[in-house]
């Protein structure tokens, strides 16, 4: 039994297959762009040739993220909230809370002992405190976003972002930069300001450790460290923390199939013979 979960995120579109054992046969990441469905079904494929296997080979598919109905080979559709708890306590099965930290938003996550959703809150409608805020002092550095999180880390003297607005974030940059300030330094205040507004966000909904932290800005070292020192705790982390959305949405899937359940990529499809005629085709 093989499953598969597809997260269309707003930047970057993730995959993830499970097999019967509930392993990671593979993961897969493609920025989304304006394509939604042809985002979906790149990541999907590369999953896909990354494992050595076909689509026929997946007895169901779950999509999530905010393109999760554009996903055309879809069986199922299930929220984002509910795929990075379930894919958080998979990972972690003493998480309570979640920070997820994407590209447009950021959402925090209150989960039961079963995983199940208690509690979220979300700042969907400003991108302060996500990758974007990250992503507007990388340019207007000049650097890449890649470089932030080593950058950050040196310095001495972080300093204080007062505009949690991305718009004006540019401008006070600008100004720190202006007065001589070092660029580590106001990076980390950046990282600062970001972790301040996200802790605000967790309080909503209640803080009770064990806290994972997901999505693509997990991955910055500086940001999770800006976190751990304003909270006081160590964080969850996983290496594959930008796919546990797509992770939990296997999960979904793998309990389907577990239960008899067929999507439709392997029921429309002849398997190996589909795969001989398409080769004598080509």
């Amino acid at each position: 039994m093989l499953v598969a979960g597809v997260d269309v995120g707003s930047t970057g579109t993730k995959a993830a297959l499970l097999d019967e054992n509930k392993k990671v046969r593979a993961l897969a990441l493609v920025d989304t762009g304006a394509n939604v469905v042809r985002a979906a079904e790149r990541a999907f494929r590369e999953a896909l040739a990354k494992a050595e296997l076909e689509e026929w080979d997946v007895s169901f598919t779950v999509g999530t993220g905010y393109g999760r109905y554009r996903v055309p080979f879809g069986d199922l559709q299930v929220t984002e909230i509910s795929c990075h708890a379930k894919g958080a306590c998979f990972l972690f099965p003493q998480t309570h809370t979640i920070l997820d930290m994407g590209g447009q938003d950021t959402k925090a996550i209150r989960v039961s002992e079963t995983a199940e959703v208690k509690d979220f809150s979300m700042n969907d409608k400003c991108a302060a405190g996500t990758g974007r805020f990250l992503t507007a002092a990388a340019q207007v550095l000049n650097l890449g976003l890649d470089d932030l999180a080593s950058i950050a880390s040196e310095s001495k003297k972080p300093l204080k972002i007062s505009n949690v607005c991305t718009v004006f974030v540019e401008q006070e940059i600008m100004m720190h930069l202006a007065k001589g300030c070092a660029v580590e330094d106001v990076l980390a205040g950046v990282h600062s300001a970001i972790a301040g507004r996200s802790i605000a966000l967790l309080r909503r909904v209640g803080l009770e450790p064990e806290i994972t932290f997901t999505g693509g800005v997990a991955r910055n070292r500086a940001m999770v460290t800006a976190l751990e020192e304003r909270l006081k705790v160590k964080l969850n982390v996983a290496p594959e923390s930008q796919h546990i959305g797509a992770i939990g949405a296997a999960l979904f899937a793998w309990e389907r199939a577990a239960h008899g359940e067929v999507g439709k990529t392997r029921s429309n499809s002849n398997g190996p013979a589909e795969r001989d005629q398409r080769r004598s085709l080509t």
